[in-house]
């Protein structure tokens, strides 16, 4: 049995693709509104599958083989806290993207940390929801330091249309899911200042350069931020007005406020990605800029300006 645990959008078009592969499938919740029509408001089109069992009860769901979990970052910790010895043992995915603000730790470290005894992988890459739940084709990166337990997740959690690529570079893929993240954001606030794509493009190559910079000397491998969990996943959500990140990023580009009941993750992983440049020595200008910008420490005029007007040198 597979179970999820979050019934947001990304948690639920998971369970929803998997439970039609004829899998068993249980999807929880905190509490039973997000069953009760939630699915149709997070995911417009898409019906529950009569296969999926849907619970309030994590204990029942805890029983699961492998458990995949869909809540956002920042309060992946304190979830753990509260559940950990319920998961401990299991083989637990993480499927959410960013850098605890707190701890600065990636959803595999937090997961690790409240269950030693478990094998924490994370599923991570260019998708959105509402692909994977109407069944486009979508591929991911599964990253997990055990090959074997990861050999065995990738199997139970593929599927024709949903494809996964193994990775053993854990560092690496947490990393390009959470700073593409950042990099969405000042696309988006590029575009909303009225720049134009060709600064976006320009923005974008920079942006995955800081990103690589980071990544590597936290111990990543660079060949995995050109791969789905880096550059696929940057792509997609600096060029779509799906992403949640690139929409507030506009909404920033236009002098607006963001829209605070969305999940937007780049937003405090800029401030934990700033922190962690500081403390490693790397320059990355952009996501100091979109730090600051976020902060209130710099107008929106200077960052912009700020995001584009780096020293001239070579390539």
């Amino acid at each position: 049995m597979i179970a999820v645990l979050g019934a947001g959008a990304f948690g639920t078009a998971l369970a929803v693709a998997l439970s039609r592969e004829g899998r068993e499938v249980v999807l929880w919740a905190r509490d039973a509104h997000a069953f009760a029509g939630g699915a149709a408001r997070r995911l417009p089109g898409v019906a529950l599958p009569v296969a999926l069992r849907t619970t309030t009860d994590l204990a029942q769901a805890a029983q699961a083989e492998t458990l995949l979990l869909a809540v956002p970052t920042q309060v992946l910790a304190g979830f753990m806290v509260t559940t950990g010895a319920l998961l401990d043992g299991k083989a637990l995915v993480a499927c959410c993207k960013g850098i605890d603000l707190v701890t600065g730790l990636g959803p595999v470290a937090t997961l690790a940390a409240a269950c030693p005894r478990a094998t924490a992988a994370i599923l991570t890459g260019p998708s959105f929801a509402a692909d994977i739940a109407r069944g486009l084709p979508t591929a991911l990166t599964l990253a997990c330091a055990d090959a074997s337990a990861g050999e065995a997740m990738q199997r139970a959690l593929s599927t024709p249309v949903l494809r996964l690529y193994r990775s053993d570079d854990v560092i690496g893929a947490e990393l390009g899911g959470a700073l593409k993240n950042v990099i969405a954001l000042a696309a988006g606030i590029v575009i909303g200042a009225g720049l134009g794509a060709s600064a976006r493009a320009a923005l974008m190559t920079r942006g995955h350069a800081e990103m690589v910079r980071l990544a590597v000397a936290l111990g990543a491998r660079a060949e995995t931020l050109a791969g789905l969990s880096g550059l696929g996943d940057l792509v997609l959500t600096c060029t779509s007005d799906q992403s949640r990140n690139f929409r507030a990023g506009q909404a920033m580009g236009r002098g607006l406020a963001i829209d605070a009941s969305a999940t937007v993750e780049g937003v405090a992983t800029a401030r934990a990605a700033a922190r962690l440049g500081t403390k490693h020595g790397i320059d990355m200008p952009v996501t100091a800029m979109v730090a600051a910008l976020i902060d209130g420490a710099l107008p929106l005029d200077r960052a912009v300006a700020g995001l584009m007007s780096r020293p001239l040198k070579k390539e």
